[in-house]
Formats: C-alpha cells, structure tokens, sequence
C-alpha cells in the first residue's frame, strides 16, 4: 500500500537517523515544503569535530540526565542541523514542515519556531513540557506520528 505523505517523509527522517553518531540516542530531521525535501539533519558533532563515538558521551560521564543541560554535549541536534543545512545552501524553509524522530527539545523549539516552521510531525516523546507548550503557543500545528 502507497504511504501517506507523513509516513513517506517520516521514514525519510528513519533513514537519515541512520547517520547520527550520538551515542546515547539517534535522532533524524527533515525539512519539507510543497511535498519536497530542502534539508535533512542527524544529531552528532559539528563537522571535523571528533564524534562522541571517539571521544565516549561527556553527559554519560557526568550523569547529566536527558533534556537537562544541553550544553555539556558535543553533539548538535537533527532539528538544528537540518535548519543549519538550510541555511548554509541558502534554502527557505520559512511556512515548511519539519519531521523528526523524537519530540523537540526547549532549544530546537525555540529554533524551529523563528525558522519559521508552521508544522511540526515528531514520533517519540522528550521529557520537556515547557517545549510543547511554546509550540502550541507559537501557532505551530503538531501531528504526534504513531
């Protein structure tokens, strides 16, 4: 049977997962507009970085607990990076969807809301509320992909 659109461009973001190098989770984004693909992204370290799979997971080995402290990782998120990527090649992805493997965090929530994203389609849960409600405060419609 022919995928529907989300399941066609979720799936898409599966494969782009693939990529990730974090080490304790993979996550993939891609950016959609007009049933086409301007800019996907995985989460890992920034380009000529060494990966957290050379260097082992600096939140492991503080016990930082996830979605706290955000800074103290070597990693970029897959949100960030696929709305990096679009910029980088000079790609506009303002009124664009975004689908991603795992809800957003506060950080690539407030990102995705002044990229101008009017919709967000995410499988998988984040412990994080406080971004949830941002989204539906910023008028970003949110499809929970099951």
């Amino acid at each position: 049977m022919r995928p529907s659109w989300d399941e066609y461009f979720m799936e898409m973001a599966e494969v782009v997962k693939t990529r990730a190098t974090c080490l304790r989770r993979q996550v993939g984004a891609v950016v959609v507009k007009d049933k086409r693909i301007l800019a996907s992204g995985y989460n890992g370290a920034p380009s000529g970085i060494k990966h957290c799979e050379e260097t082992g997971c600096l939140r492991s080995q503080m016990n930082i607990p996830s979605g706290e402290r955000h800074e103290l990782c070597r990693g970029i998120h897959a949100e960030q990076n696929a709305i990096i990527q679009a910029a980088y090649h000079g790609v506009k992805i303002q009124g664009a969807t975004l689908y991603v493997t795992l809800q957003p965090c506060i950080l690539c929530t407030k990102i995705i809301i002044n990229a101008g994203i009017d919709k967000l389609v995410f499988r998988g849960t984040y412990p994080d509320e406080f971004a949830e409600e941002m989204l539906r405060e910023a008028g970003i419609k949110l499809v929970k992909f099951d």
